[in-house]
């Protein structure tokens, strides 16, 4: 079988950071485009992205793509695709088609000729909950077939159990953090943890634990599918390398139990500590200096905007007085929240968009 495209999406702006995650799991001539990076390669090279990549949200598998200028050449060219050779007989499937700047331009026409089509392939599917996704984008009559190979989103680990309200995703957390300069070797505290991503990304890293090791996979389901080459990739046990601490506060008592528990079930609960504390009884953990990073309430869904500019001079006058040596990462909607922690913010991200929202990740150096 011929390399095909490989896309692994994440959220637009951070590209370089998955970019660069990709180069450094192996991820030869991976290259950076609009809301993600792709690359060439196999089916085991699809389930290696799946079982690694952090910040990836999804791994899309471009298995076919022709030119086409109207349904009943779309039809014929689908159906003239070795669909045996990806899906299993008898498998549901969900088309998706988006179309632009194209002679076919009725979506819902193009998805009822190529089901067509694949009924007459693959046979009549039993309905199910979970359906393989298969995505035709066609653009400038080009037509491209893509199959979901994740399933469930990423950031679904599949050990966190307990999440708290607007909870940070465990891709973005660990795009984020990445952005940061967090490379796995230095302390990470998350003064308003939550049920715990950041500390918990954070260790997850530095301990070199896969981040799909808890999960399945719709690539499973494939025709594709290679049980053994893909027990092997998920038997792999990683180094186990002297790592620091990783830290995690909140005034909210449930969310420091659900953080507990959620390190218990990811593995990394040796070296994550949780505490029940408020901003101004945060204190500075033992030994070298790290990472302070957070999501704070933004007043948009959670909290009054009012009361929030108290909260972030608190936390800022708490972090200068307590965590000098420390580089502080603040992610927020709104500026004007992010520098009433009067903290030197060195660098700004561009906007991000996060649960409907758009975010802005405000670094500092290390504090003096």
């Amino acid at each position: 079988m011929k390399p095909f495209e490989i896309f692994c999406a994440c959220p637009p702006g951070l590209e370089p950071y998955l970019h660069a995650e990709a180069l450094e799991a192996g991820f030869k001539g991976a290259q950076m485009t609009a809301g993600g990076i792709t690359f060439y390669g196999l089916w085991p090279n699809v389930m290696r992205a799946n079982l690694y990549l952090r910040g990836a949200t999804k791994v899309l598998a471009r298995f076919a793509n022709f030119r086409s200028f109207n349904l009943s050449q779309l039809e014929k060219q689908t159906r003239s695709l070795d669909w045996a050779e990806l899906l299993v007989q008898g498998s549901d499937v969900r088309i998706d088609v988006t179309t632009r700047k194209s002679k076919i331009y009725h979506a819902g026409a193009a998805k009822e000729r190529v089901e067509k089509a694949l009924r007459e392939r693959l046979g009549a599917a039993d309905p199910t909950d979970d359906p393989i996704k298969i995505m035709l984008r066609i653009e400038d009559n080009m037509c491209t077939f893509s199959v979901d190979t994740s399933g469930a989103p990423l950031h679904q680990r599949g050990h966190k159990e307990a999440v708290g309200k607007a909870p940070m995703r465990e891709t973005l957390a660990a795009l984020f953090l990445r952005a940061s300069g967090y490379t796995g070797h230095e302390p990470v505290l998350d003064p308003m943890c939550g049920s715990g991503t950041f500390p918990l990304e954070a260790a997850e890293i530095a301990t070199g634990l896969l981040p799909g090791r808890s999960r399945s996979f719709a690539f499973e389901r494939l025709a594709t599918f290679m049980p053994d080459r893909w027990a092997t990739l998920r038997s792999a046990t990683p180094e186990t390398p002297e790592t620091p601490q990783f830290y995690g506060s909140d005034r909210n008592a449930g969310a420091i139990d659900n953080a507990t528990n959620n390190a218990k079930r990811a593995g990394v609960s040796h070296i994550c500590s949780f505490t029940h504390a408020s901003i101004s009884d945060l204190q500075r953990p033992n030994g070298a200096p790290g990472l302070v990073i957070l999501n704070p309430p933004y007043g948009a869904r959670i909290g009054d905007k009012k009361q929030l500019f108290a909260l972030y001079g608190a936390l800022g006058t708490t972090l200068k007085a307590r965590f000098l040596g420390w580089r502080v990462a603040i992610i927020t909607t709104d500026t004007s929240l992010a520098r009433t922690c009067g903290l030197p913010f060195s660098e700004t991200s561009a906007p991000i968009p996060h649960g409907g929202l758009k975010v802005r990740l405000h670094q500092t150096a290390a504090l003096k």
